[in-house]
């Protein structure tokens, strides 16, 4: 008889510590195939209010695309939900939410968008939305973060970076770009109805970021160049100033700068450690990477070392020449030629303060089949977990045979910079004797 205890843990977003936890156990035959029709719930004295609903509460906005400021529709898509605590006033944060949503929209600004407020967490639990006025004289609860004034439209906002240290947030701009018209199903209106992209046509209506003018970069303090030349002023393609982490100021509501020396990369989650100066951040992507960069000086992110993760270095920290927006643009050539490690979709990444340990989440893809056979060529090289499950299953990693359907949680203990992993999702792969491939439940 195998016995599985289950174990549930709640947390609410009016509170960043509040926590409740519930238990069952289930006695099992373990030679008995269990598939259950449905999973019940037991009663919680959790209570749920919504306070921000994307396509139905209205936001303020600035003055966009010379369209007076007013309000708008807030854009859909909820990803990332960040709390930034206010030091000078008890039980208040500012709520910041992401919004993976790429449209076109005249006062929101085209691509993807942000939504900030702030909250009060009153003595019963529940929460007050707060009426603000910003600096630029917008009033209100809802305002949407101004990126078109101050870094250029922003793209499909996933996850991103909320400090365990202070609160500050960035927010990642995940889908990664190629091309403008891969990137905006738009570009420039010539007047004949038609919207171009470098001379390309592209359609009769654009869905998407509608500029695709190049873009003239401001580093906002950051120090890289361009071509031998300092980097601000100089111009790179509009689908170039996507795929960035982007930092925002909540109580502002707007943009303060992309990242541009972390990196150009299909970013979703990151965080930052406690000695304010380490940067954690993983891409979403097939194959994906694991970067880090540590600031000269705690807190301050406009200077500093960026690093891709490389098992197999003594150091396990491959630097990357951050200083030049050639390699920053995009990471990948330089990854891979110089073997890289190849992670299946990195996407949530949090810092455990108790323990000083880093968790990711590694999604896991239907479909991995033979998506790192190009980067294996050009020297990536898969995470050895990767590879000894893929042993075990009697395939080849870089195959269309190997399958990681249900990923894992990985641990990263920041004092050796050693991976392993924590949880594995799905049921096993491997049969009792761990040589053959078992197959999996209709229901897992």
């Amino acid at each position: 008889m195998r016995r599985i205890y289950l174990s549930l843990l709640l947390l609410t977003g009016s509170s960043l510590s509040f926590a409740q936890s519930f238990s069952a156990n289930l006695d099992l035959d373990q030679e008995t195939d269990f598939i259950p029709d449905q999973v019940v719930m037991p009663a919680s004295p959790l209570t749920l209010t919504p306070v921000f609903i994307g396509g139905v509460d209205q936001v303020q906005t600035t003055e966009t695309y010379s369209n007076a400021a007013g309000t708008a529709t807030a854009k859909e898509w909820h990803d990332f939900i960040g709390l930034t605590p206010d030091t000078e006033a008890a039980g208040e944060y500012w709520v910041s939410v992401n919004h993976e949503m790429v449209a076109k929209d005249d006062m929101i600004g085209d691509g993807g968008g942000m939504t900030v407020f702030k909250v009060r967490q009153n003595s019963n639990g529940s929460l007050t939305i707060l009426n603000q006025t910003l600096d630029d004289n917008r009033t209100g609860q809802f305002f949407n973060v101004d990126f078109v004034n101050h870094v250029g439209e922003t793209g499909m906002n996933c996850g991103g970076i909320n400090s365990v240290v202070d609160g500050r947030i960035w927010t990642a701009e995940e889908w990664f770009r190629s091309s403008n018209r891969g990137s905006f199903s738009g570009g420039t209106n010539n007047g004949d109805g038609i919207y171009y992209s470098g001379g390309e046509a592209m359609g009769t209506e654009a869905t998407g970021v509608r500029d695709t003018t190049d873009w003239v970069l401001d580093t906002k303090g950051i120090s890289i160049t361009l071509g031998g030349s300092d980097a601000n002023n100089q111009t790179i393609k509009k689908y170039q100033n996507f795929n960035w982490m982007v930092e925002i100021d909540p109580k502002q509501a707007k943009a303060i700068r992309k990242q541009y020396n972390w990196g150009r990369a299909g970013f979703e989650g990151g965080t930052i450690l406690k000695d304010n100066k380490t940067v954690i951040m993983g891409e979403d992507g097939n194959p994906g990477l694991l970067l880090k960069f540590v600031a000269d000086v705690a807190g301050d992110f406009t200077s500093g070392d960026l690093f891709v993760y490389k098992e197999s270095a003594a150091s396990k920290w491959l630097e990357v020449d951050n200083s030049t927006m050639e390699t920053m643009l995009d990471i990948h050539e330089f990854a891979w030629e110089n073997g890289a490690t190849m992670f299946n979709r990195l996407e949530w990444v949090t810092y455990d303060t108790i323990n000083d340990l880093v968790y990711i989440a590694e999604t896991g893809r239907d479909d991995i089949g033979n998506k790192w056979s190009d980067e294996y060529t050009d020297g990536g090289v898969a995470a050895s977990h990767h590879i000894d499950r893929a042993a075990d299953m009697g395939v080849d990693v870089y195959s269309s045979d190997y399958t990681d359907y249900y990923g894992r949680v990985l641990a990263l203990d920041p004092s050796n910079d050693e991976i392993t992993v924590l949880i594995s999702g799905g049921p096993e792969y491997t049969s009792g004797d761990g040589t053959s491939l078992a197959n999996y439940p209709t229901k897992h």
